[in-house]
């Protein structure tokens, strides 16, 4: 039996079984009554017979198909007592692709859409199709334009802010003189716009940033040959830090300094503790990660989406608390889920803990001391 599987299944259970306890907590109460949400786009009288389209943007991410997708289906099929389905796609960093695949949700009459758009305003005439055929549309992780009925994320800004942080710290006595690299996310994606936000708040009058790139689609190759013309341009060893917004692109940085014969990597940030990052910040070369607790983000999106079918308007209002602006849409009800900046000394407490990589996937035979020297187990 594969015991991460199972810790995971079991997991999602437990939150599932909380997700139903609250439910139940709020009927008890008498403020769950069936009765359908005001909003046209809702099917107040939905059942449990529901289609959920979930569209995905990129498999570069290992989160998208590992995480993301299983978790989504597992958690509906549990809300809906095994009679809702989901009908998944993934449009692999094309932006098109996506289109069609949301144009082909909607001609086959799903009753709700959880997307996490490739290019936010490209996205936005589709977007407007699904509210015109009665469609509710949940944007998930990044934030598309068009008329979306909700928003769930994590809070971006925070993530630039810890990143950003951590660069000041890692800097020290240096923090003032120190020379740093941004390599940003894509600008199609609104949520890199939030990271460097977020991260030039923290490091603005702190340290010198001599380099900034928007990395074209997220892509590591993309993010390597940014990197090394930030070198060129500043020498190899005259780098102190390199903000990266995310794992992917921290792993291409730390390739091309160690490429450009670097005699020791700077600290170098990073973002959804992918696997290669966790094992490189135990032996480290990356300073650090920010982790987001994809089961709980994933979970809670479900749960949107259920009850935005199902009408339950007070359960949909409980789980959006906040709210958020778009370029196209004012005080989109949203949820934004708090994250942890991952360090060698809390991997213990955090991936590990929460069965997002076992001890065994980590500590393979080239980390095995590395993990034996901060006593991960």
């Amino acid at each position: 039996m594969n015991t991460r599987n199972t810790r995971k299944t079991a997991r999602r259970t437990l939150l599932a079984l909380s997700a139903a306890t609250a439910a139940l907590s709020l009927s008890a109460c008498g403020l769950i009554d069936g009765v359908g949400s005001d909003d046209a786009s809702a099917t107040p009288d939905k059942g449990n017979d529901i289609t959920v389209g979930l569209l995905l943007p990129e498999k570069e991410n290992q989160r998208y198909e590992k995480f993301d997708y299983p978790i989504i289906k597992d958690q509906v099929r549990v809300l809906t007592k095994n009679q809702g389905k989901v009908v998944y796609a993934n449009a692999e960093a094309d932006a098109n692709r996506q289109s069609a695949q949301m144009e082909g949700m909607i001609h086959d009459k799903v009753d709700i859409i959880l997307l996490d758009a490739v290019n936010a305003e490209a996205i936005k005439a589709t977007v407007r199709k699904a509210k015109d055929a009665g469609i509710p549309v949940i944007a998930y992780d990044r934030l598309a334009q068009g008329p979306v009925d909700a928003y769930i994320s994590f809070d971006n800004e925070l993530v630039g802010q810890v990143q950003g942080r951590a660069v000041v710290e890692a800097l020290g006595s240096k923090s003032g003189t120190g020379k740093v690299v941004m390599m940003n996310g894509s600008k199609a994606d609104p949520n890199a716009a939030q990271f460097k936000k977020g991260a030039l708040s923290e490091l603005q009058n702190k340290v010198n940033v001599v380099k900034s790139y928007d990395v074209v689609d997220w892509k590591p190759e993309n993010a390597k040959k940014d990197m090394a013309q930030a070198i060129a341009a500043v020498g190899v060893d005259n780098i102190d830090a390199v903000y990266s917004a995310n794992d992917g692109m921290a792993g291409a940085a730390i390739d091309a300094l160690k490429e450009a014969g670097a005699a020791k990597i700077p600290p170098v940030t990073g973002q959804d503790a992918e696997l290669p990052a966790v094992q490189r910040i135990i032996a480290g070369q990356q300073y650090m990660s920010v982790y987001k607790p994809y089961p709980e983000e994933a979970t809670n999106a479900a749960e949107m989406a259920v009850a935005k079918v199902q009408g339950r308007s007070i359960e949909f209002d409980a789980l959006t608390r906040d709210s958020v602006d778009s370029p196209t849409t004012k005080k989109i009800p949203s949820m934004l889920v708090q994250v942890v900046a991952l360090t060698k000394d809390n991997v213990q407490d955090t991936v590990l803990k929460d069965s997002i990589w076992t001890l065994k996937e980590i500590c393979t035979a080239k980390y095995k001391a590395d993990c034996d020297r901060l006593g991960l187990k």
